[in-house]
């Protein structure tokens, strides 16, 4: 039977540590410049309607390094541009892929889609949730230290689509997880309530950033304009201004504490290139943690170990 990924809620906590424990192996083999190739012959479709950089790269290459064969198909160039609908698009590309990725603004567009399809779908990105950035995040976070139930993970700044994404993740993994937020933009009410659903939920709303990272293990921002937001960006600007993660806000957290932000990143906005390029930083280390981790998700839902 078919398994898609929508949602990091999908997995089981137990799956998603199997998946960080492939995603290392899978990184050791490359560093050693060993290759695998569980999904020869396979083709991995790639509908996208947003722009992206690390999201397309990382699945196809990492496609590509597993032996299997990508085609990214941005939506401009399908049927779905004149109309053919989501169902029926679905249904002809499961009869020549064996998976599809993708990127949209509607998270019910997704659905649909896995619904009809008879492969995996997996979700590249909607305007509601980003799993495979909150997956590898997890993924980044857990190399640091193993037991995730001792961290304390701070997001500051917009309660957008990775921030969901990554309430839903500490609750399956047990993560302790503070959300810093101004009080113009609330969380969305339904991943909140999902949340709270699994029993291991910690989650806390702090509107003061400087009082949510004390004794912080990992400070985690975004950009204030998201894609499709870019109207609001003047009213953003200034509401967002004090949870800019700069080197004063990062002092108040552990000294250990570690910065960590998805990309792309608008520079003196949300994050200062001190911190960024800083001592503390693992930022380009997450990015590239994308590539192992969506290698391990490739193989679990499109081929076999």
């Amino acid at each position: 039977m078919k398994k898609d990924f929508l949602s990091i809620i999908d997995l089981s906590k137990g799956e998603i540590i199997n998946l960080f424990e492939q995603a290392d192996y899978l990184r050791k083999l490359l560093r050693e410049g060993k290759f695998l190739y569980p999904l020869k012959e396979k083709t991995l479709g790639m509908i996208f309607r947003k722009p992206s950089t690390r999201t397309r790269l990382s699945f196809e290459v990492g496609m590509y390094q597993l032996g299997g064969h990508p085609l990214f198909l941005p939506s401009q160039g399908l049927q779905l541009q004149r109309g053919e609908t989501i169902e029926d698009t679905a249904k002809v590309l499961s009869r020549y892929l064996n998976g599809i990725v993708i990127r949209t603004f509607d998270h019910r567009e997704v659905i649909r889609f896995a619904k009809a399809a008879s492969i995996p779908v997996i979700n590249g990105l909607t305007d509601l949730l980003h799993p495979c950035q909150a997956l590898s995040d997890y993924y980044t976070i857990w190399r640091k230290e193993k037991n995730l139930k001792k961290i304390k993970l701070v997001y500051v700044g917009d309660v957008n689509n990775v921030c969901n994404s990554l309430i839903l993740g500490a609750s399956i993994l047990g993560v302790n997880i503070f959300i810093s937020h101004p009080s113009e933009y609330k969380p969305d009410e339904k991943i909140i309530s999902r949340a709270k659903k699994f029993k291991k939920a910690k989650i806390t709303f702090i509107e003061d950033p400087i009082e949510a990272v004390e004794k912080a293990d990992v400070i985690y921002t975004d950009v204030w304009i998201s894609m499709g937001k870019e109207k609001e960006e003047k009213e953003r600007r200034q509401i967002f201004k004090p949870y800019q993660l700069n080197q004063d806000l990062v002092k108040k957290a552990k000294k250990s504490a570690v910065v960590m932000h998805c990309l792309p990143a608008h520079r003196g906005e949300e994050i200062t290139d001190e911190v960024i390029d800083g001592e503390k930083s693992i930022v380009f280390e997450q990015a590239e943690n994308r590539l192992h981790l969506q290698k391990a998700l490739l193989v679990k839902l499109l081929g076999s170990r």
